[in-house]
């Protein structure tokens, strides 16, 4: 017996009984409460609000300036599961410095995704470690004790594996079904969660939204089955985003909400991640479930308990024994040198002739060219960068700048209409000075679905705007000042956004050919489906929330005024040697909620490392890609090729 006057605060009482002891103190109302992402407080008891999900992939990410480490199929081709361990040490160590100072950040990190790579289309490849179960499991064992920390109660962050089961399409994700044969579900697609769990650093995992072989996740029997049966510690299973309703809405597996929660429930989901902050859309349904007799309050206790278990173990009810408690460790010298340890290890190389490494020192002209030469993109999934560097970056320090040339290699055009050349205004100095600094210079990171900047216009003079086609037609468009054409909530388009992203892209147009019309074409926005109109108060795709129709459409008429091609072979032609950076943008044709339809590199990227090797022989071939390219022909014909 305890003299505590609520054991469940007790740290002299196991874990488990203290669990027992709080799930026994709290109402049904309390209980039903906890099972929503988005847990409230219980006052009475001083327990504070809790929130299952951190995304955590590598580095913090959507919660600020943080560390940010090479994406996760980056760190699986290091083959190094000790770097990785300590990448997620320190990634755990972060999250405990932005809880310090932001309490929505939560320690329930969702991380590593441990889907096999096994289908090369699959736009989030970028998110997984390898197509191999062997190396998968090793490297999410490596990252997850990292995360977990090596106290032998306490843990650091509290991760969940991604994505329960069968996992490779973004196409109709949420309605197909994988077909898995028995050897393949044992031996491939269960191995690569079988044994992280069984290492003891995972604390559940989140069901995908595919089906496998007809049945959902949410409600596979394989949870109970398989994954629980792996370890004696209490695992939390967490639904992925809006999944819960899909098992009616779009999936039709279930003819009411009720009874597919509480099918998801009794399958062993423990936390329920819908209506986003809206708690009470979820919670009715359990309501409504247990009134109807789908569900008993065993049912509800047994998830809660879990969750609670998890809770206890992020030491949140013993602040004063909790030893992540007082971390601080963000954007550490140490995190940094690992941050560029974990980029150089997981640099791939896939041929060389002899040509590199290059030789050290000055006194040599090296040409860096390329869409990606001067630049350094982040994915969905990505932190804020405290610190940019980009490979012309690197090699201008070590050959100097004067020995570094550089071009990107981007088509430079203008467009003309009926009514004159597209301009982008010019402002008056009040409308963007929130968004500059202390010498003028825009902050384009401040500007993004602005509104209150002058839309695109005609007039008689042109913008040059850089064109590049990320391939399936799929185009954007910037500023010299290195903005993006884009879309706000109001329909106009704008140069307002410093790299395409968001959930939906506001940065991405098609151009379509007009019949009838030589060298005419239409602007679609691929983002609202509206196309580019161009009137007196300036250019938009929508109108009061209507889509401009294609009849309705401005046309345009392209003038080149600089081939990037042939930039790219004037600057080979003047240098010892040329590296040519080619690859993807993560926002842009494969991502989360896009498959690719190829393999191919984009046609302009393929002209460019084909005008290099034609002006100057010693070229180099960088794929800086978030999953796999077939270049046949770059192989064939250049003397070295690496993947990063």
């Amino acid at each position: 017996m305890t003299d505590h006057p609520l054991p469940f605060r007790d740290p002299q009482l196991s874990f488990s009984r203290r669990t027992d002891d709080l799930l026994g103190r709290l109402t049904l109302d309390e209980r039903i409460a906890m099972l929503h992402q988005f847990a409230p407080a219980v006052e009475r008891l001083g327990l504070g609000p809790f929130r299952t999900g951190q995304e955590a992939l590598h580095g913090v990410a959507w919660m600020g300036p943080a560390t940010v480490f090479p994406q996760a199929v980056g760190l699986g081709a290091t083959w190094n599961d000790e770097l990785v361990r300590r990448v997620g040490e320190a990634v755990g160590n972060e999250v405990r410095a932005k809880r310090a100072q932001d309490d929505r950040v939560g320690l329930n990190v969702w991380a590593p995704t441990v889907n096999l790579l096994r289908h090369p289309l699959w736009g989030r490849g970028e998110e997984g470690y390898s197509e191999d179960p062997a190396l998968t499991s090793a490297i999410a064992v490596a990252y997850t004790r990292g995360l977990r920390g090596d106290h032998p109660h306490y843990w650091r962050t509290a991760p969940v594996l991604k994505h329960w089961l069968a996992h490779n399409n973004e196409t109709e994700r949420d309605t197909a079904s994988s077909s898995v044969r028995p050897r393949v579900l044992h031996e491939y697609d269960l191995r690569a969660f079988r044994d992280a769990v069984r290492a003891g650093a995972v604390a559940g995992v989140m069901p995908a939204y595919n089906l496998v072989n007809g049945r959902p996740n949410h409600v596979s029997p394989l949870l109970e089955q398989h994954l629980r049966s792996w370890t004696d510690q209490p695992l939390v299973v967490c639904s992925d985003a809006g999944a819960p309703s899909n098992l009616v809405d779009s999936e039709h597996y279930f003819d009411t909400h009720e009874e597919a929660t509480a099918a998801a429930l009794k399958a062993g989901v423990d936390s329920f991640t819908d209506h986003g902050t809206d708690s009470t859309v979820m919670t009715g349904r359990i309501r409504d479930a247990l009134a109807k007799g789908l569900l008993d309050e065993s049912d509800i206790d047994t998830a809660v308990r879990r969750l609670l278990a998890m809770r206890f173990a992020l030491g949140e009810f013993d602040p004063e024994l909790d030893p992540y408690a007082q971390v601080d460790d963000l954007d550490t010298a140490e995190h940094r040198a690992l941050a560029l340890e974990a980029a150089e290890q997981a640099v791939v190389l896939l041929k060389n002739d002899g040509l590199l490494p290059l030789a050290p020192g000055r006194g040599r002209t090296v040409a860096v060219v390329g869409l990606l030469a001067d630049d350094c993109k982040l994915d969905w999934y990505s932190g804020t960068l405290m610190h940019r560097s980009t490979p012309l970056d690197g090699i201008r320090e070590r050959y100097g700048a004067e020995n570094v040339l550089h071009t990107e290699g981007v088509d430079r055009i203008r467009l003309r209409t009926s009514d004159g050349w597209l301009r982008v205004p010019e402002t008056d100095g009040t409308q963007d000075g929130e968004a500059r600094g202390a010498e003028g210079a825009l902050d384009p990171a401040l500007l993004a679905g602005r509104t209150d900047l002058p839309a695109l216009t005609c007039g008689d003079e042109a913008t040059e705007l850089a064109l590049v086609d990320w391939g399936d037609g799929v185009l954007t468009l910037r500023t010299d000042e290195g903005l993006y054409l884009s879309v706000a909530d109001d329909g106009y388009v704008r140069a307002s956004a410093d790299e395409p992203g968001g959930w939906v892209v506001q940065e991405t147009f098609r151009r379509e050919e007009v019949e009838g019309h030589d060298g005419g074409h239409r602007l679609l926005h691929i983002g609202t489906g509206g196309y580019v109109s161009v009137a007196a108060d300036g250019a938009k795709v929508a109108v009061s929330g209507e889509k401009i129709s294609r009849e309705d459409a401005t046309v345009f008429e392209s003038e080149t005024v600089e081939s990037g091609a042939d930039a790219v072979a004037r600057i080979a032609a003047a240098a010892d040697t040329v590296i040519v950076v080619a690859g993807n943008d993560p926002h842009i044709n494969g991502r989360e909620t896009e498959d690719r339809t190829t393999l191919d590199l984009p046609a302009q990227q393929d002209q460019l490392w084909r005008a290099a090797h034609a002006a100057n022989p010693r070229t180099v071939l960088v794929l800086s890609s978030a999953y796999p390219y077939a270049v046949v022909d770059a192989a064939a014909a250049l003397p070295a090729l690496l993947w990063t």
